[in-house]
């Protein structure tokens, strides 16, 4: 969009954001461009006021979020807060159920407005996007029953108008990809573990470090090879129920995703690849002949 600093859209957010002002602002920020935008319009909006930056830091995100996220927390001026959270321990999401979104949701956002209250903080932000209205998002039901103001999505604002104007107003978080709670890289359904999660991350990280963008590991368990295993392992692995570490007996599929453009140079990759993955402990290594698709687990 043309002029966008002009837009009758971007006019609405200001005047939004001025709202805000007078009773505190606190931004849940991941260091993502759609929470990036926010914090930089509120500090903007706020002026000499304190607007908080609050992080959640957690096992089920990329390892290297919550260092973007402290930089550009102190480059716009923020006051940043780290809220450390187990999420498997607290949320009832071990199985990773299909109202996983909203539970994790609920249970981080009440932490922050625990937060924000002893802060004398009003007013709460999150980075839901016009886009995510019409996608499944459980999350956002969460977000609305607790009283969280979604600015963006109630101005209108879809995630390519959201990076321009990220662009616009200098936010380097612009460009970058999103990169969603590492749980969705799993069927509903799946036990969740912290080991297997870093094993993806530390797969995704690869994937990106060879110069994809948009980048999934989705992984799926082996049924019949688990099945055949733990015939021979007997009760072993009986005995790890509900522990949020790794299940030796497990073994699983990787299915990479990337953008359709970038499917030719995955193929040229091939061999590197499959080793690298294989050395992370997963037994089959597949590539997704449909690409990257933001979401794919809720249509599989």
């Amino acid at each position: 969009m043309r002029n966008f600093l002009e837009a009758e859209k971007y006019r609405m957010l200001r005047e939004k954001m001025d709202s805000y002002v007078s009773g505190g602002i606190a931004v849940a920020f991941s260091g993502g461009v759609d929470s990036a935008l926010l914090l930089k319009l509120a500090c903007m909006a706020a002026g000499e006021n304190t607007v908080y930056a609050v992080t959640v830091q957690t096992r089920l995100h990329p390892a290297n979020d919550l260092e973007t996220a402290k930089r550009m927390a102190v480059k716009f001026g923020a006051a940043h807060r780290v809220l450390q959270i187990d999420e498997l321990a607290e949320s009832g999401l071990e199985n990773n159920p299909v109202d996983r979104c909203y539970l994790c949701k609920r249970s981080i956002f009440r932490k922050i407005k625990n937060l924000t209250h002893t802060l004398g903080v009003e007013h709460i932000l999150e980075g839901t996007n016009a886009d995510d209205l019409g996608e499944y998002r459980p999350g956002i039901r969460a977000v609305r029953e607790l009283g969280i103001s979604s600015p963006l999505a109630e101005c209108g604002l879809t995630k390519a108008e959201i990076r321009e104007l990220a662009g616009h107003l200098g936010i380097s978080a612009a460009k970058r990809p999103s990169a969603p709670c590492l749980a969705t890289r799993l069927p509903y359904g799946t036990k969740i573990d912290y080991a297997l999660l870093g094993r993806i991350d530390e797969g995704e990280r690869y994937l990106r470090e060879l110069g994809f963008y948009n980048v999934r590991l989705r992984v799926h368990e082996l049924t019949e090879l688990v099945s055949e295993k733990r015939e021979e392992q007997g009760s072993c692995c009986e005995n790890g129920a509900g522990s949020a570490e790794e299940d030796p007996g497990r073994e699983w599929l990787a299915r990479i995703e990337v953008d359709l453009v970038d499917l030719g140079k995955l193929l040229e990759n091939r061999e590197e690849l499959v080793e690298k993955i294989k050395e992370l402990g997963f037994s089959r290594v597949t590539m997704d002949l449909e690409g990257f698709r933001s979401g794919s687990m809720d249509k599989v």
